[in-house]
């Protein structure tokens, strides 16, 4: 029953994240891609009012007019609207689902004895200090005189960011560190807008509401952390559906493919705010592309040597294999615990269901090597090499 829960916990936030998720990230594209398509005023009293760009759209069967006033309107309307929830739901929902998946599920979803001896204490720890970390580390860069300097602190922070990388892939487990990874920008982001962003923009409304000349600093501030969060977007949602792709976390290089698809992701993010603003070099966005294609090709896996001719692999000793290493959780009714159904719904308790996934048992425990995940059940570098003859050879064919 308590893993029937925590399956259905799993379902609800997993749901609830991806729907304030999409809120957030489209609420943030859309603000970005209005401020760079802002166009003069073309009526003088708007210009007197200090309406600095204004555009206008059709949606939905009617018109709009949006207009930004440089520092503040003259008046401050009844009613104004704060994006706030959007992230701040985020962070609550993704924060949780890390808790039930990655920290609940320690043993099996984020330690690896193969990469480093973790109690789930320890590793715990190593994770929530990542990204609070993370943001501290971050938030001191963008307050210092580095701050001021937007090319070196990209640099700057890209460098951390992949040692940041590099060091989570060699204390967790490929899944763990990727999940991590974006966990700390993730994290970042949301705290820009807690931290710089709303309170900025508080200190602008109470200004206008006690009379004061609102101080344009912090209307700089945020926009600065504002356009942040659009270039951290797409690596963080690239770590989001990663534990999908072994080919990526579950290779020995994974924190060099996972820096590099990072970039790749951000260059083209960066292309995309350049069409926006009208004057859109390619090289970004050929940069990126140019990243994943080589990264493709870079992890492409080898060839396998071929099986000796004419062998055959009796299917019933792989079958007794797949009981021992796999079938505790691939199966109708899982014996390992914290399953209470197959993962994704993966099953391999019968001959039929392993010849019909031959290809995928090969990929995942032979070529990949990241079933069973942190080799929760001692599977052998023999029993992989029977795995690989027997589909090599084209015995689950027979």
């Amino acid at each position: 029953m308590e893993t029937y829960i925590v399956d259905w916990l799993g379902l609800l936030v997993r749901w609830a994240h991806f729907i304030v998720g999409v809120a957030w990230i489209g609420a943030s594209f859309y603000f970005i891609w209005l401020d760079n398509h802002l166009e003069a005023p073309k009526v003088a009293a708007d210009r007197e009012r200090g309406v600095s760009g204004e555009l206008w759209a059709v949606h939905g069967g009617g018109f709009y007019q949006a207009q930004k006033y440089q520092v503040a309107p003259p008046a401050l309307p009844e009613t104004l609207h704060w994006f706030k929830w959007e992230a701040y739901t985020t962070f609550i929902t993704g924060f949780f689902l890390l808790c039930l998946v990655y920290y609940y599920g320690a043993s099996t979803q984020l330690i690896d004895p193969a990469v480093a001896e973790l109690s789930p204490a320890a590793a715990i720890a190593i994770g929530v200090g990542s990204i609070a970390g993370g943001w501290l580390v971050y938030d001191v860069l963008c307050r210092s005189p580095l701050g001021q300097n937007e090319k070196l602190l990209a640099l700057v922070m890209a460098l951390l960011l992949a040692a940041a990388a590099w060091g989570l892939c060699q204390v967790f487990g490929g899944r763990g560190a990727y999940i991590h990874f974006g966990a700390i920008i993730g994290t970042i982001m949301v705290a820009n807008v807690f931290f710089v962003i709303i309170p900025g923009q508080r200190e602008l409304v109470k200004a206008k509401r006690e009379g004061r000349l609102p101080d344009p600093v912090h209307g700089l501030s945020g926009k600065q952390r504002s356009v942040h969060n659009t270039y951290f977007t797409l690596p963080v949602l690239f770590t989001m559906i990663s534990s999908h792709y072994a080919m990526t976390f579950g290779h020995r290089w994974n924190w060099l493919i996972l820096v590099a698809l990072s970039l790749a992701g951000a260059l083209i993010r960066v292309w995309f705010v350049l069409r926006h603003k009208g004057r859109a070099s390619p090289v970004p966005l050929v940069a990126g592309l140019a990243l994943l294609a080589g990264t493709a090709i870079a992890i492409a896996p080898p060839r396998a040597p071929a099986a000796p001719a004419g062998e055959t692999v009796v299917l019933a000793e792989v079958k007794a294999i797949i009981d021992r290493r796999c079938a505790s959780c691939h199966a109708a009714k899982p014996t390992q615990e914290g399953f209470a159904t197959a993962p994704k719904g993966f099953r391999l308790d019968s001959e039929r269901l392993i010849r019909a996934n031959a290809a995928f048992i090969h990929q995942q425990t032979v070529t990949q090597r990241v079933m069973p995940p942190g080799n929760i059940t001692e599977m052998t570098d023999d029993e992989r090499e029977l795995v690989r003859r027997w589909f090599l050879s084209g015995s689950y064919r027979r």
